[in-house]
């Protein structure tokens, strides 16, 4: 019977991803803070259902997904803890920069558990980080698509955010090759605070010759 319940266990770990058979009790290496390009998320059929992120005004542009402990390859999730819930006024106090309830909740649970931080030193890291990026003018609030290359969306971070360098940073948008829709913008800090070469989890970034952010919804 021992042996059947070692090899069932054997299978169930081969068949998990690689990184979720991470050690999670194992110290991460390094953050990465991901920044989703709200009116993409709002064009989508779940977007259109998120009133709070998505309502009327898309009065949102770059916003946090989420702070993401790493390891040099694979990442930790869903780590034990003892706070298992998010309060309100956690939540409320993150709305500003994380636009939705259900988002807040899952990022805690499964990538805020890992930091070994507890739930009130996670969020205010997420928000002390984000502080720390300067958003480039024309990305915050563009009323009409803007078409570029990810290497203009690099470029143009790199020039407003002095510090940065140009392997701190990760531009995600799918694998289409031609025309393709910003999904997200990583971006690499050690565990001090500072920016830091991002690792092999983040290497496969955006191909596309060219990249649409849809603009903006103004509300009149």
């Amino acid at each position: 019977m021992i042996k059947y319940i070692l090899v069932a266990l054997a299978l169930t770990l081969m068949l998990q991803p690689a990184a979720a058979r991470q050690n999670n009790s194992k110290s991460f290496d390094y953050y990465v803070l991901t920044l989703s390009w709200s009116p993409t998320y709002c064009d989508s059929s779940a977007g259109r259902k998120d009133r709070t992120q998505c309502g009327k005004s898309r009065r949102f542009a770059f916003v946090v997904h989420g702070l993401w402990p790493q390891y040099n390859k694979g990442w930790p999730s869903n780590c034990r803890t003892n706070e298992k819930w998010v309060s309100k006024r956690q939540i409320n106090q993150m709305l500003d920069i994380m636009p939705s309830k259900r988002l807040i909740i899952h990022e805690w649970k499964k990538h805020g558990t890992c930091s070994r931080l507890g739930q009130r030193r996670y969020f205010n890291l997420v928000r002390k980080l984000f502080k720390k990026i300067l958003i480039p003018a024309r990305y915050l609030a563009p009323s009409r698509p803007l078409l570029i290359t990810p290497r203009t969306l690099v470029d143009d971070f790199l020039k407003t955010n002095l510090k940065m360098r140009r392997n701190n940073l990760s531009v995600q948008c799918g694998n289409r090759r031609d025309r393709a829709r910003l999904s997200e913008l990583r971006i690499c800090f050690n565990k001090s605070g500072n920016f830091t070469n991002c690792g092999p989890n983040e290497a496969r970034s955006c191909r596309a010759a060219k990249l649409v952010l849809p603009p903006l919804r103004v509300s009149r």
